[in-house]
């Protein structure tokens, strides 16, 4: 058997990291188990559902076209409400 030995700085880090990815894993875990109906975004959340930019979303919000919730300064919206939204601005096309 071979033994390999580090500094216990180096030890340290290398259980921080562990110790963040399993927090990854477990907040990646509960969120499948969420119904996306029943889940919150973030500003950051949305933005990349919708490929849009801050300023469109901030756009959107003033013009209360998609509604969200303020906690401080952070701002979220239901996933079912960016879904009701997508929804309301389908644009279906009729075949020839």
């Amino acid at each position: 058997m071979n033994v390999i030995t580090i500094e216990s700085e180096a030890f340290r880090q290398i259980i921080d990291k562990l110790q963040g990815l399993e927090e990854k894993f477990i907040k990646m875990k509960m969120d499948a188990e969420t119904p996306l109906s029943e889940r919150w975004l973030d500003n950051q959340d949305v933005m990349l559902l919708l490929k849009i930019s801050k300023r469109t979303l901030q756009s959107y919000r003033d013009e209360r076209k998609v509604p969200f919730s303020q906690v401080g300064n952070k701002i979220y919206y239901k996933a079912s409400d960016i879904e009701k939204f997508l929804k309301k601005n389908y644009q279906k096309i009729n075949n020839f």
